[in-house]
């Protein structure tokens, strides 16, 4: 039995994990959004449901950022999942991520932030599956830091000499 235990719990140390790349430091001009590629890896002979999976009874994975004040989260672009049929489900089509993918999301610093670098914490919700079985759902932190610069200043336009000579 204990021998049963052990493989077991090995078996659960090899659960499946899907991990993101560290993210280069982000700059960020006050008052415009800026779009941050976040790069994620299933790991191999793994598959996620994607975004929008093909049952109501499919966790999806989603992406919730919890960003500073002043910070505001624009659009979060999740990439098209493939879809794929499976062993333990001949007869259905799951649309799923794996190997790599990037889901890109938009920071938009307000005018009011005061430059510096803040930094962005939030975590991505899967649920994993091999060709046998899937796992309970896990979360993964994801953090990267934005660096939030002065807006570059507006163009001066300086109105056209007039061609006359003013004396």
């Amino acid at each position: 039995f204990a021998v049963l235990a052990a493989t077991a719990m090995a078996q659960l140390g090899k659960a499946p994990s899907v991990s993101v790349a560290p993210v280069p430091l982000v700059t960020a001009p006050r008052a415009a959004q800026t779009m941050v590629n976040l790069n994620f890896r299933v790991v191999s002979g793994f598959h996620i449901n994607s975004n929008t999976p093909k049952s109501e009874f499919l966790i999806p994975t989603a992406l919730k950022m919890d960003l500073p004040t002043d910070i505001i989260l624009g659009k979060i672009d999740y990439p098209a999942g493939k879809d794929l049929t499976f062993p333990f489900s001949p007869d259905e089509t799951l649309n799923v991520y794996s190997d790599d993918f990037t889901i890109a999301v938009a920071v938009h610093p307000l005018h009011a932030v005061v430059p510096g670098k803040y930094v962005m914490h939030g975590v991505l919700r899967y649920q994993a599956c091999d060709n046998a079985q899937c796992f309970p759902p896990k979360t993964l932190p994801v953090s990267f830091e934005v660096k939030v610069v002065k807006e570059p200043a507006a163009a001066t336009h300086n109105p056209a000499q007039s061609p006359h000579v003013h004396n």
